[in-house]
């Protein structure tokens, strides 16, 4: 689908004057001033990103008592289960709390409810076994704080229960010895964008430091915690939460913890997918190569697996479950691909893609772990609200929905007009959950469809790219995208800058790569500078780059491409269109 650009214009004193104040090079500076970031006190900071920077545990609410209860549990010897989630950030933010009371000599365990079995959160039949096979302190990690009924449950099983979350609230808050939420009431943490994972760091380091009586750790506790960073990253990453502030902290030095101490389970899955040989590692390989992988093994119903592979100190068995997860991601790519092309075809046959507001999906063998994927792609490529409904296989009377919000729709307020439809939904602005009947499909369709196109108007329905700047390819020296660095680790609010050219060429002929030939390579020339380019997931673009005849414009992600100890600048295609320049005559 057709993008609007939207370059970013710049007042070029004004970043002469940063550039200078804050001792950055001018093209640093101008990214700087186009993400907000134009304080030369902030800057500082931001582009240091010190570990120190990190507030002390003890400010986040709740982690005080906390902290006191899972320390007397230690002492005492108490059974403690940690109470996890089947995503990314719940298993890691699990083995974070395992590792810690481990190090710690507790008797601790850990459940993770099965995605397709159990569904998401705290559940009374999971608490029953619980408090049956002897747990005395139930931790939850990444869930919970929105289950006040559960959390009766458990007091009236004899458990007690901690709370670690940071998601929504409901209107009642659940009862528990403590909860620990960037976002509690009656508090004012100056970070509330914390994962399940970055909290979960967060008492750990509180739980340490009750156990070292100081706030400097013991030297085992410190590299039990330098070591944990790395798990944290992976997590905030993996949850697309902000890049900013402490989240930025965790992952910059959470990365450098990666590569340098990550533990037998984490080694084995970077060897699996060669990313051992990568001399540093960029929030990037978490997006795309860990965090997909780990996240498979709960989509499929194995969450216990990718839990254990971060718990594991045996190098055999870490081998073991790093090659049965690879491939567990393996199968999960071919099934996301299957459904895709199934659901893409529904949008050509039953819908007008350039007109409709929405469009609500439903297939009989879409695998209920996998179609919240494949919307947020649909979402994407069409810049539409989509929802992906998966039916019984058997012809049973309920159906399982996942949607992915576009042009700025609130889904939660969507699914809540349309909720007459609805057996149960739930979730936030831009991702949500649903149960729906069978029957009612076609009427939730239309509800849903005509709620939309009320909320979002024509205009508003085209894709818009935001573009930092344009440049020449002559400017993009490995120095020039050295400097871009500078501002990493990238991520959501702080996305990797995405610049433009105009009067490109295609040399050669675009080809096709990888499974399912879904990415794309080719050679691109402006003037007399060629360099090689690369477009992820868009492997439908190499038959009109072919047949296109006359130069191009390009936006693109410059990147610095290490192979063999040679490094060079390559680029990272996100659109191109026809161009008016004559090629050969860069902007």
């Amino acid at each position: 689908m057709a993008k609007r650009w939207r370059i970013h214009n710049f007042d070029a004193q004004r970043v002469t004057d940063l550039s200078r104040i804050a001792q950055v090079p001018p093209l640093v500076a101008q990214l700087l001033i186009c993400r907000g970031l134009d304080d030369p006190k902030f800057i500082g900071g931001f582009l240091s990103a010190k570990l120190a920077d990190l507030r002390e545990p003890e400010e986040l609410p709740g982690i005080a008592a906390a902290a006191e209860r899972i320390h007397y549990a230690v002492t005492e010897n108490q059974r403690v289960t940690i109470y996890g989630d089947y995503d990314a950030d719940g298993i890691t933010a699990t083995a974070i709390l395992v590792r810690c009371l481990r190090a710690l000599r507790g008797e601790v365990d850990y459940y993770v409810p099965n995605r397709l079995d159990e569904g998401y959160g705290l559940n009374i039949a999971a608490l029953e076994k619980l408090a049956a096979q002897g747990t005395q302190l139930v931790i939850t990690v990444d869930c919970g704080i929105a289950s006040p009924h559960e959390a009766r449950a458990a007091a009236n099983l004899g458990l007690d229960l901690i709370i670690t979350d940071h998601h929504m609230m409901g209107p009642e808050l659940p009862q528990a010895q403590a909860i620990v939420h960037p976002k509690l009431p009656d508090h004012d943490y100056p970070f509330p964008e914390l994962c399940g994972a970055g909290v979960a760091f967060k008492l750990a380091w509180a739980i340490c430091q009750r156990a070292s009586d100081a706030k400097k750790v013991s030297p085992q506790l410190r590299n039990y915690l330098v070591s944990a960073l790395g798990l944290a990253a992976i997590g905030t990453v993996a949850d697309v939460v902000p890049l900013l502030d402490e989240n930025r902290l965790i992952v910059r030095h959470g990365l450098k913890s990666l590569k340098g101490n990550p533990g037998p389970g984490l080694q084995a899955l970077m060897t699996v997918t060669r990313l051992q040989i990568k001399p540093q590692l960029a929030s990037e390989d978490i997006g795309f190569i860990l965090g997909p992988r780990i996240n498979a093994a709960g989509r499929l119903g194995q969450a216990e697996l990718a839990v254990e592979l971060l718990l594991t100190d045996s190098e055999a068995r870490a081998k073991e479950l790093a090659e049965y997860i690879h491939e567990l991601n393996a199968s999960r790519d071919t099934i996301e691909r299957s459904i895709y092309l199934a659901a893409h075809k529904q949008i050509k046959e039953e819908f007008d893609a350039d007109h409709d507001a929405a469009f609500v999906l439903a297939g009989r063998d879409w695998h209920v772990g996998v179609i919240g994927i494949v919307a947020g792609r649909l979402a994407e490529k069409h810049n539409r609200p989509v929802i992906l409904l998966a039916m019984d296989k058997l012809g049973g009377a309920m159906a399982t929905g996942s949607a992915r919000s576009a042009n700025g729709l609130h889904l939660y307020d969507a699914l809540k007009a349309c909720q007459e439809h609805l057996v149960r939904f739930g979730g936030h602005a831009a991702a949500a959950g649903m149960s729906i009947k069978s029957s009612e499909i076609d009427q939730f369709r239309a509800h849903f469809c005509e709620y939309v196109a009320g909320e979002v108007p024509p205009e508003r329905r085209l894709a818009e790219l935001e573009i930092d700047t344009e440049t020449s390819f002559v400017q993009l020296t490995l120095k020039t995208v050295d400097q871009l660095e500078l501002m990493a680790p990238f991520g959501h609010s702080n996305p990797r800058p995405v610049l433009c050219a105009t009067g490109v060429e295609v040399v050669g002929e675009p080809r096709t790569m990888g499974n399912g030939n879904r990415h794309l390579a080719l050679s691109l020339k402006q003037q007399e500078i060629s360099l090689r380019a690369v477009a992820f997931g868009q492997g439908e673009w190499a038959e009109p780059l072919h047949q296109h005849d006359g130069p191009l414009d390009i936006a693109f992600r410059p990147v610095i491409n290490e192979f063999r100890g040679r490094r060079s600048v390559e680029l990272h295609l996100v659109d191109w269109r026809p161009s008016t320049i004559t090629a050969g005559v860069g902007g």
